[in-house]
């Protein structure tokens, strides 16, 4: 793992599945009821194993996989989780008129997938994830709050990462503020 900061925002690369879980799990620690996590990324970025790491931490059990089809998972453990995939859904009317986003998740950690289809219709008070990487190579994880209050989770990225580019220069393909909100215009 390589962390980097820029302001509000913590940068780490994993280097396999793994290593994504395990961050996802030291993550999950910081985990309230009502917490919103956005995960962006392309298909095979790793979502689906920040999922997994996420819930296993939570104590869940089951079996942990991306709810495509079904479009919303909950799992019980130390909080419920609620894991929302929006891959299928053309846009946030679409999610929005399913039900997908109720009362009941404030009682537990909502992960949603492909969150850049809800895009403004995301609440601000949130953590968004962007993956970038897919394959074999790694995965560079940009976390950002957004808000104070979601900044006690970049207080839990783990200690033993490597150091990375910390010039303030943004790295090639590096998400920028607002990605989620520009990805829905893809």
């Amino acid at each position: 793992m390589v962390i980097a900061q820029q302001s509000l925002e913590r940068i780490v690369v994993t280097r396999d599945a793994a290593a994504t879980r395990a961050l996802a799990g030291a993550l999950a620690a910081a985990a309230r009821p009502g917490d919103l996590i956005s995960l962006v990324g392309d298909l095979g970025a790793g979502k689906t194993q920040f999922a997994k790491g996420f819930g296993a931490a939570l104590g869940i059990t089951d079996t942990i996989v991306s709810p495509s089809f079904v479009l919303m998972a909950e799992y019980r453990g130390r909080l419920p989780l609620f894991h929302v995939d929006l891959y299928r859904l053309a846009d946030a009317a679409d999610a929005l008129a399913g039900g997908l986003i109720d009362d009941r998740q404030t009682e537990g950690v909502t992960l949603v997938e492909w969150a850049e289809r809800l895009a403004d219709a995301m609440p601000a008070e949130r953590l968004d994830v962007l993956i970038d990487g897919a394959g074999d190579d790694p995965r560079r994880i940009t976390l950002r709050p957004g808000n104070a209050e979601y900044a006690r989770y970049l207080a839990l990225v783990p200690e033993t990462a490597e150091s990375a580019d910390t010039s303030g220069a943004p790295e090639a393909g590096a998400p920028e503020p607002g990605a989620l909100e520009r990805e829905a215009g893809r």
